[in-house]
């Protein structure tokens, strides 16, 4: 995985933990697979936050652009 500047690392953070931005809009911005991410988030954050966001996102719709219904925050791209 490549190395981020510390304000690209908190924007992806970010976006990682809204409920309304896609895995996939991280990868089109980022270059950064769900995996990736995943990987990421377990690094930089605590035991404990990692897995509440890890159950947080685990399943959920909205974080998965093929099954999130709602057009709203995605890039032209991506409709």
């Amino acid at each position: 995985m490549r190395s981020f500047e510390p304000e690209e690392l908190d924007r992806i953070i970010e976006m990682a933990w809204e409920d309304r931005t896609t895995f996939e809009a991280i990868d089109y911005q980022f270059g950064l697979s769900e995996q990736e991410v995943i990987e990421l988030m377990r690094q930089e954050m605590k035991a404990s936050s990692f897995r509440m966001w890890r159950k947080r996102v685990s399943g959920r719709k909205t974080k998965h652009g093929a099954t999130n219904p709602s057009n709203r925050f995605r890039a032209q791209c991506h409709k």
